[in-house]
């Protein structure tokens, strides 16, 4: 496995599916780091310096769509490509998510071979951009 994919923060509260993230996208190639809410993905983003993040909407101190639309804010993360992951499944959720300006929206339980495809074709654009 020589071939580096790219880096991916996985940010989930529940260990079991942060783990689970983790664990699909390390075997897949990927160089992996995780934060176990949005304030922790805050905190170390621009020390990771990932080109893809993968949120979980529903977690503790700060969600998902309030950590999505401070990255998009952010000087040094407005850039980085967003992978939402969420039990939310409505219209009006997955609208909300592409109005904060998501570029992926994923309804759990999700397909771990979905997951890898969207992922690798973020970062590949994250790394050609």
């Amino acid at each position: 496995m020589g071939e580096d994919l790219g880096r991916v923060l996985v940010v989930d509260d529940d260990e079991v599916i942060r783990q689970l993230i983790a664990v699909n996208l390390t075997l897949e190639g990927f160089e992996v780091e995780t934060a176990s809410d949005g304030q922790d993905c805050l905190d170390r983003v621009l020390d990771v310096r990932p080109d893809v993040v993968t949120l979980d909407v529903m977690m503790p101190r700060l969600d998902g769509w309030e950590t999505a639309a401070r990255l998009r804010a952010g000087e040094e993360t407005g850039h980085l490509k967003i992978v939402l992951i969420t039990a939310r499944a409505q219209e009006h959720d997955r609208k909300r998510g592409l109005s904060i300006g998501v570029d992926a929206y994923l309804t759990k339980p999700f397909d771990p071979a979905e997951l890898i495809e969207v992922v690798r074709d973020l970062a590949m654009s994250a790394r050609t951009a």
